[in-house]
Order: structure tokens, then sequence, then C-alpha cells
């Protein structure tokens, strides 16, 4: 009799099982803490920054140009791999936005005489991380769709 009550308290809720091809919560999770992280510091370190409102414009609107184009790049990059059609024009201009964007970031910081060398290495590191995770929100958004469509 004790053996059963105990077997009903340990029974867990049968769990919906996960589709082929679906992340899984735990990198989902990852992802979007990776992303919220790299922004986040980015824009409190922008923030707290003694530049002027001008400079904090440009780093701001490198991180949307970056954030942006790395989807777009990746969009575009799996749609090829996928067989959806894809113009070269919109191919290229995903590279070269994304380019840009790491390229004006780099000569940003290389040239920003305001800014110590820890600081344009914080920038660096936390521009790369959101470009790198907002990546991997957008494969991880697309997978768990795509799973879901096969439903």
């Amino acid at each position: 009799m004790l053996g059963d009550k105990e077997e009903e308290l340990v029974r867990e809720k049968p769990r919906e099982p996960r589709r082929l091809g679906e992340p899984t919560g735990a990198f989902k999770g990852a992802a979007w803490g990776a992303l919220l992280i790299g922004a986040s510091s980015y824009l409190i370190g922008l923030y707290n920054a003694s530049m002027e409102l001008n400079e904090k414009g440009y780093y701001i609107a490198l991180l949307i140009l970056g954030l942006y184009s790395a989807v777009s790049l990746q969009k575009a990059v799996r749609d090829r791999d996928e067989g959806i059609r894809v113009t070269n024009l919109y191919y290229g201009i995903s590279w070269f936005a994304l380019i840009a964007a790491i390229a004006l970031m780099a000569i940003g910081l290389f040239n920003a005489g305001s800014i110590i060398l820890s600081e344009k290495g914080f920038y660096g590191i936390s521009f790369v991380l959101s470009l790198f995770a907002v990546v991997t929100v957008q494969k991880n958004v697309r997978d768990t769709e795509e799973a879901n469509q096969d439903k």
C-alpha cells in the first residue's frame, strides 16, 4: 500500500516529445540569454560612457545594422541551402552590410581616442557576442517553426 502512494508522488506529467530538428529549450534559452547579455551590456556600457552623444549614436547604429544584417545573411544563406530562391543582389547586400558593420566597428574603436583599451575590448566582444547570438536565435526560431509545421 505505502509503495503505491510513493509511486504516485514520483510520477511525472507526461512530456510531449521534442520534434525532429527542434532545438532544446536549454539551447533556445542559452541563445536568448547570450543575446540579452551581449546587447544589454553593450548598451549599458554606452549609457555610462563619457562620449559625445553623436559617438554614442554611431555605436548604437552599428549595433542595429550588425544585428539586422547578421539575421538577414543567416536567412539568405539558409534559404539558398534549402533551395529557396534568393537573388544575388539581396545575398550580396546582406554580406556587404555585415562586413560594413564589423569594419566600421573596428575602425571606430581603433580611432576612438577617448576610449581606453579595455573599453574598446568590451565593446568589441559584446558586439561580436550579440551578432553570434542573434544568428543563433534566428536559427532556433526557424527550426522551431519548421518542426511545428511538420506536426
